[in-house]
C-alpha cells in the first residue's frame, strides 16, 4: 500500500486546513467516533500495539466546560507507524497554530475529555514549553507513546498539546491518579525523553480535581449571571431586591 493511499485513508472529517483556520468553534463533527470500523494494517507496516485518534480542539479562554466537546474534531486515526507518519506529516506544527489551540492524540475509545470513563480516575503530568521548543517535544513524546517507552502497562490515554501565549503545554494523560508507581514512571520518562532539567518544575493535575474546580466555577458564573438578571429587569425575591 502506498503512503498516498494511507495518507488518503485516515482522514476521515474536514479538511485540515478548514478546522484550523475557521473561526466557527462549533463546526459538526461528521465522525462517528462510537462506530469507527478497524483500520487496515498492509503487510509491510509496523502494527502499533493500539489504535490512536488524533484530535484538534479551539479551546476558548472562556468556554465552558459543558461545551468542550463541541470544540473537538477528529482529524484522523493510525494502527501502524507508517500510518503515524503520513497523518503526521499533513499536519500543521503546533508554532504555526494561534493560541488556545490543542492537538491531542488519544487511544482510540477514549474522548480526551476528562469525564470519559478511562480519565475520570486519572490524572496528568503537564510542561510549559517556550515556543521554540515546542514541534520537537510533541514529536518526541508522541512517538514514545506510539513506541510504548513509558512502561506502564495501559496506564497512558494520551497526550494534550495546547498552544497559548507566551509559552505552550503538553500534558501526558494517564488513567489511575491513585498509582504512584505509574504517576512517578511517567513523570521520570517524560524527563528523560525532554531532557528536563530536575530543577525544572513539573506539573501534576488530578482530573476530578479539575472537574470540581470548573464546575464550582461554573455554578458561581450561573448564579452572578441571575443576579445581575434580576438587578437589570427589576424581579424581586420575597425578602426584597436582590
Amino acid at each position: 500500500m502506498s503512503m498516498e493511499k494511507v495518507a488518503n485513508k485516515q482522514y476521515e472529517t474536514k479538511n485540515w486546513p478548514d478546522i484550523v483556520d475557521s473561526d466557527d468553534s462549533d463546526v459538526d463533527n461528521e465522525i462517528d467516533v462510537d462506530n469507527l470500523p478497524p483500520l487496515e494494517v498492509g503487510p509491510g507496516e509496523n502494527r502499533l500495539q493500539h489504535t490512536y485518534c488524533l484530535w484538534f480542539s479551539r479551546k476558548e479562554t472562556q468556554r465552558a466546560a459543558a461545551d468542550y466537546s463541541k470544540s473537538l474534531h477528529m482529524v484522523g486515526r493510525c494502527a501502524s507507524v507508517q500510518q503515524w507518519w503520513s497523518l503526521y506529516s499533513h499536519l500543521i506544527r503546533p508554532t504555526a497554530l494561534k493560541p488556545y489551540r490543542e492537538l491531542l492524540l488519544f487511544k482510540q475509545g477514549i474522548i480526551p475529555m476528562w469525564e470519559d470513563p478511562a480519565n475520570s480516575k486519572g490524572g496528568q503530568w503537564l510542561i510549559r514549553l517556550r515556543k521554540n521548543k515546542v514541534d520537537r517535544a510533541w514529536e518526541n513524546v508522541c512517538m514514545a507513546m506510539l513506541g510504548e517507552q513509558f512502561l506502564v502497562g495501559d496506564e497512558i490515554c494520551g497526550v494534550v498539546l495546547q498552544t497559548k501565549y507566551p509559552e505552550d503545554s503538553l500534558a501526558v494523560w494517564h488513567r489511575t491518579a491513585t498509582d504512584m508507581t505509574s504517576t512517578t514512571r511517567i513523570r521520570d520518562t517524560l524527563r528523560r525523553i525532554l531532557n528536563i532539567p530536575l530543577t525544572t518544575a513539573m506539573e501534576y493535575k488530578i482530573h476530578c480535581d479539575s472537574l470540581k474546580y470548573v464546575s464550582k466555577q461554573r455554578r458561581q458564573n450561573h448564579k452572578l449571571g441571575n443576579h445581575l438578571y434580576r438587578n437589570r429587569y427589576g424581579f424581586h425575591s420575597r425578602y426584597g431586591k436582590s
